[in-house]
């Protein structure tokens, strides 16, 4: 780990200054009279709300919409760990190599910020598969509706909050990938074409893979959906969870 990155994050924690606000852009000292307006002929109309369908009762969306304000909680801030570290960051040397740091910027900002009219999450099982399929906990619904996605009852049973990020045993190689809610959310979220684009999707299929990918093929590394949650719940449980020292843990051997 870079001393320098390590230096800078202990020193930003020491002086209250933390990464869960908005981060700090590298052009802060630049010259404060430039201004530049930008006005648009007409105005963009961006659906700001994963929808939610009415299968799903007033105390599963409340869950649920919980859970997806953590998924972008979560993107945002491994978007802005990026963006502030660039690859001084061990973290985007680990999981992204020497691939440009704007493909995970993009994916992670269009989690944030990409309208999702045309998506929703629903909690009806039409395909059965909740019913069906051993300890499934949900599923992106393919080819019956490709923007949709069906919660299964056993994610609101098992899926824990990010504000227990590095507790009750838990490590980010160890662990299961979908233990919160956050990262599962954001993995179902990346199959669906009006976040993806039918690109994001899996090539590593579990953490040693991931680490490996981001050696031997960063190009894919970037689009790759594990990875990117990998390295979102990474970043976040060293800047905040655990300021400076997080629960990355270590593959066993």
């Amino acid at each position: 780990m870079l001393p320098k990155f390590l230096a800078a994050v202990l020193l930003a924690h020491g002086v209250g200054f933390g990464l869960a606000s908005p981060i700090a852009s590298r052009a802060e000292n630049a010259n404060s009279s430039f201004t530049h307006e930008v006005r648009w002929s007409t105005r963009v109309q961006i659906a700001p709300a994963f929808p939610i369908h009415e299968s799903c009762n007033i105390t599963l969306q409340r869950q649920l919409s919980r859970a997806l304000d953590e998924t972008v909680t979560l993107a945002k801030h491994a978007k802005e760990h990026i963006l502030r570290w660039g690859d001084e960051s061990p973290f985007v040397q680990k999981y992204f190599g020497n691939g440009s740091t704007a493909v995970p910027i993009g994916w992670y900002e269009r989690v944030v910020s990409a309208d999702r009219g045309a998506m929703l999450f629903r909690c009806d099982d039409p395909d059965k598969n909740c019913a069906t399929q051993d300890a499934w906990a949900g599923h992106w619904r393919g080819s019956n509706a490709t923007e949709e996605t069906v919660i299964c009852d056993l994610s609101f049973q098992k899926r824990r909050w990010l504000d227990s990020v590095c507790g009750l045993g838990y490590n980010v190689a160890e662990s299961a990938l979908n233990t919160f809610w956050a990262t599962d959310l954001l993995h179902r979220v990346y199959h669906v074409p009006q976040i993806s684009e039918g690109i994001v999707d899996h090539f590593a299929h579990s953490y040693t893979e991931a680490l490996e990918l981001a050696k031997t093929d960063p190009s894919k590394a970037g689009i790759d959906s594990n990875i990117l949650q990998y390295f979102a719940i990474d970043v976040y449980a060293f800047d905040i969870a655990a300021p400076g020292e997080g629960c990355s843990g270590e593959v066993a051997e």
